[in-house]
Formats: structure tokens, sequence, C-alpha cells
């Protein structure tokens, strides 16, 4: 156990610890461009992130016509080939989380990931981004199986298991997070420059932090 207020501190990917949403972007619109459809801006593809990538390109096609599940299968599969072979173009982490989980470490904290981004592709953008050897657990979105995804607490219960048990808080950016945090028993703060541009405060977190230097500050508090 630490001294510290927790013993185990878990973040979601994107739009907490990275800010993916200008390769994202780019392969939800190659795969609208394969349906022969407009391309996006990225700020509203934006507000489409955090359910997984098949609801996040569903999404996107019903704003720009509409479709069925067999060209929503197909589009999927142009998405993921696309964002695979270009996962860390434009892809960088947050202003402060660096010097934030450097800090937690120092004071003994465990640190984990819990997203819906599918576990080998969460894997390949740590790698890319040398975040890897920082995290005692990473569970993605298709590591638990169908139905498993945050808002489930099943990805936050067993990023805590994973990462050795004990007193856990979870930072996030959207309602999936809470949810998922809440119903997991672990308090959650969403980070409010990340993916949900509107209603932030109405999310019912525990905490609102505007920056990650007050992460530390804030687990403190709760």
């Amino acid at each position: 156990m630490t001294d510290f207020a927790f013993d185990i501190v878990g973040f979601d990917l994107d739009g907490t610890l990275v800010d993916t949403s200008r390769d994202l972007a780019a392969a939800v619109n190659q795969a609208l461009g394969a349906g022969g459809r407009s391309a996006l801006p990225v700020s509203r593809i934006v507000t489409m992130i955090g359910g997984g990538a098949r609801h996040m390109l569903a999404q996107a096609l019903d704003a720009t016509g509409g479709y069925d599940e067999a060209e929503l299968d197909q589009l999927h599969d142009r998405l993921i080939e696309h964002y695979e072979a270009n996962i860390c173009v434009d892809s960088a982490p947050y202003p402060g989380i660096i010097a934030t989980l450097d800090a937690l470490a120092a004071s003994g904290v465990r640190l984990a990931v819990a997203t819906n981004k599918i576990e080998r592709f969460t894997r390949a953008l740590l790698d890319k981004l040398d975040l890897t050897e920082r995290f005692s657990a990473v569970i993605g979105g298709d590591t638990l199986g169908v139905g498993k995804q945050k808002p489930s607490p099943a990805p936050i219960q067993a990023m805590i298991t994973a990462a050795g048990g004990g007193r856990a808080a979870f930072v996030g950016d959207s309602i999936y997070d809470v949810t998922a945090a809440h119903a997991a028993g672990v308090p959650a703060i969403i980070h409010r420059h990340g993916f949900t541009r509107t209603g932030v405060d109405a999310l019912g977190a525990d905490a609102v932090i505007d920056h990650f230097d007050r992460l530390i500050p804030t687990l403190e508090q709760l």
C-alpha cells in the first residue's frame, strides 16, 4: 500500500492520455471516402469517439446518409486497415500527462489503462509513444470479449485486478468512463479538454480537471 491517496490510478486512452483525434478522424474519413461519402471535419468526428471504432464509424455513416450492416462491416474493415497503418502520425500525449505519470509513479502509485480501443491498437500506440512500460495493466475494448466494454464496469474491475488490487481511481473524458468507474465502485475524474466537448460538468464525475497538473492535488482531495 502506498502513502498516496490511491494505490492504482487508471486512465482512459483516447481523449485522456493521448490526443488521437486527428489520426482517428483520418481513418474515419478514409472509410467514408471508400464508401463514396464526403469527409467530416475533425471537430465533428471527435464527438463520435468513445464507444469503439465500429460505433464511431456507425455515427459517421449515419451523419452522411445512413447505412446498412453490410456496408458498416465493409467500411469498418477499411477504417481498421487505415488506422493500423497510420496509428501514430499526429497523436500525442496531452500537455502535462508525462510529468503527472512520473510523479504518480514516484509516489508508488501503480498506473493502468482501460480503454474501448482494441488491445492490439492500444499497445501499438503506447509503444509508439514510449508509454507502455509505465503501465502495470492494459485492458482494451476486446480484452474481455463481447459486451465487456465501458460503460460496463468489467474493464475497470479487470484493470484493478491486473494491476495488483487496492484503492483505485479512474481518469477519463466521457460518460462511458464515469458510468464504468462508478459501477466499479471507484471515483471518476474527467479531463475537460478531452473528446467530450460539451456538458462536461454534467457527466456526474467526482471531479473535473482543466490540466493534468491538477490531477494529483485533485486525487489527494477525493
